[in-house]
Parts: structure tokens; sequence; C-alpha cells
């Protein structure tokens, strides 16, 4: 399933709290875009995104870092998500 996780990028935080969960990326995705436009923030400045798991979660559970990742196994990745921004 997907999540929409609190992450705040601090790397000593190993657990991240579960926001709400979804059957689809499109409807995590569309979650995020009314995250974001509650908070009045852009997507990189509200401290969300959406990862994968195969536990079963629900809204206000914790994930440690170890149960998610970006993608789901075999999905297509964009493009753009392949390579690092910098150099």
């Amino acid at each position: 399933m997907y999540a929409l996780i609190y992450d705040d990028h601090s790397l000593d935080q190993s657990e991240k709290k579960v926001i709400s969960v979804h059957e689809t990326r499109q409807e995590s995705e569309t979650a995020l875009s009314l995250r974001q436009k509650s908070l009045g923030k852009k997507v990189y400045d509200c401290n969300t995104r959406v990862v994968w798991t195969d536990k079963d979660v629900s809204s206000d559970d914790v994930l440690n870092i170890k149960d998610f990742s970006t993608w789901r196994p075999g999905e297509d990745i964009p493009e753009g998500e392949l390579h690092s921004d910098s150099d």
C-alpha cells in the first residue's frame, strides 16, 4: 500500500508517522497535493512524502525506515527520478 508519511529528513529519526494510506500512487499523490494546499506550502516544504510499504498500517501508525521504500517493487519510475540532481 502507499502511505503519506511525515518526513523532515532528519537522519537520526528512523521512525516516520503515517499521515494517510492509499491503494494507488495516484490517490496518494492527490492526497499529497491536497495536504500541500491546506498547509499553504510547496511539496518540499510540507515535510510529507509518498512511500510504498508491505506492512498493514493506518493513519497515525509509525513506520520504521526499513519498512518502506520510495517505489513499489516493479513500479515504473519516472525518468526524472532515476538520476540525482547534483553533480
